[in-house]
């Protein structure tokens, strides 16, 4: 049997099954991953909207001694294109190469139709240490010929990138009104050789755009379910190194990390609360799977759920007064939610959310608690869907057939998850209304379990 199906079989199996057998997990990551070497994530507009908003984005100038060291129109410009929304102008059509307003001859940009332009220069700066840069640029709407919006940066060599993506977010917002979420990061899991003995297992994170990847850490057991802290700065995940499931917290920053569970049986799915006080789990302490509350600073558990099904996967309301989880207790997997007070320890009766398909599981909230995104089947095919809360209005998004792990950009408006190219795992976004798509790859091997960090706020 081969992986793409023995992994159509572990999906399809019920969740009693997966929980009561503990192995399941590792047996679980072991096919999703086939060997392979890493490499950097290389991004693949896979479809769009037919007509974006046009814009050039000339090449920066550079004033330093040297070769360029980084192209921030060449970031500025992939980064656009990877929401759909906007259509470049390439290289060789732009009439001129100005790099200030007072450059730009605006008719010429009229007449190949380009609505905004986007001028820059990279300095090098030799009073910060001989190794800083400022960079200057501004955006200009063409056909009133005035402008829109302009800065000057002051960057180094580690974070010319970073730089780049903080323009996009920038110009994006200008123009549609939305915060971006470019200089954003994402995390996931990777691994390699997991048929030998040279298996390794490897918890990444990355800029949004895949680049500047560093490994948070490597195993040679399973790594799975990454979350971020709200503010950023530390992931919390499952490991088995030790043969058993255990959950820790890491600072991304020093690597220091800490044990947070390890009771008896499947510690699993941790999630921080808006606020950072608590992580939701999924814990099998008592023999069954059920939901609870940890309080991260004194280790205190408050048990959320008590049910005879499984429930598991959970994930916060963004107002943090509430949980959705996964649950069989209806017959098979859908979505509930569960009103809760971490302070007074209360938590109210779960109120069912999906109805629609046989199986509709791994479910989180938008930024702004109004949509849903999970997995959703009802025909032997894994795809990710969306939910409008009010209406109760879900939406198939992809058309791919194993798709897992949804989660959405801090600021709402794309949807990242995992599913299976050529019997091998990569990365995709959607946008919410299902029209703009992109591929995230790695060149070999595998990735899956992605997870968008929240806004940046330093």
């Amino acid at each position: 049997m081969s992986p793409s199906c023995i992994r159509k079989v572990l999906i399809i199996a019920s969740m009693r099954n997966m929980i009561q057998q503990p192995y399941f997990f590792i047996a679980l990551a072991l096919i999703l991953f086939s060997s392979g070497s890493f490499a950097r994530l290389n991004i693949e507009i896979t479809g769009g909207l037919e007509s974006g908003i046009p814009i050039a984005i000339v090449p920066f100038s550079w004033q330093g001694k040297g070769a360029l060291p980084e192209d921030i129109a060449a970031i500025v410009e992939a980064d656009l294109a990877r929401t759909g929304l906007f259509t470049a102008t390439s290289r060789d059509k732009m009439p001129a190469t100005p790099h200030s307003g007072k450059d730009i001859e605006f008719q010429q940009w009229r007449e190949i139709a380009t609505d905004n332009l986007v001028v820059g220069r990279l300095i090098e700066d030799m009073r910060q240490n001989g190794a800083s840069f400022l960079v200057e640029f501004q955006l200009f709407d063409v056909y009133r010929g005035r402008q829109l919006s302009g800065f000057s940066i002051q960057a180094n060599h580690s974070t010319l990138r970073r730089t780049g993506h903080q323009i996009s977010d920038i110009i994006y917002q200008q123009l549609t009104g939305e915060r971006g979420s470019f200089n954003t990061h994402i995390c996931y899991i990777m691994a390699e050789d997991v048929t030998t003995e040279k298996r390794r297992y490897r918890l990444a994170v990355a800029d949004s755009d895949g680049y500047n990847e560093q490994i948070i850490l490597t195993s040679s057991q399973p790594l799975m379910s990454p979350a971020w802290s709200p503010d950023g700065k530390q992931l919390a995940y499952v490991s088995f190194e030790t043969g058993r499931s255990i959950i820790y917290i890491q600072e991304l920053s020093s690597g220091k990390r800490r044990e947070v569970s390890s009771q008896r049986g499947i510690n699993s799915a941790p999630r921080w609360s808006p606020d950072g006080r608590y992580l939701t789990l999924a814990l099998s302490r008592d023999g069954n799977s059920e939901i609870y509350l940890m309080e991260i600073a004194t280790g205190e558990l408050q048990r959320v759920t008590h049910s005879y099904a499984i429930d598991t996967e959970p994930a916060w309301h963004p107002d943090g007064r509430s949980l959705i989880f996964t649950s069989d207790r209806g017959g098979g997997p859908q979505i509930y939610s569960v009103a809760i007070d971490p302070e007074s320890k209360t938590a109210q009766r779960p109120q069912r959310l999906t109805y629609e398909g046989k199986y509709n599981a791994r479910a989180s909230y938008s930024p702004d608690g109004k949509l849903l995104t999970y997995i959703h089947s009802d025909s032997g095919k894994y795809r990710v869907a969306v939910q409008d809360l009010e209406s109760g209005t879900m939406r198939v998004l992809t058309e791919t057939q194993l798709d897992e792990s949804p989660g959405f950009s801090a600021n709402g408006t794309m949807i990242i998850y995992a599913t299976e190219q050529n019997h091998r795992g990569v990365l995709e976004s959607v946008s919410v209304d299902g029209k703009v798509h992109s591929r995230l790859h790695l060149q070999k091997g595998d990735v899956r379990e992605p997870s968008w960090s929240p806004f940046l706020n330093k």
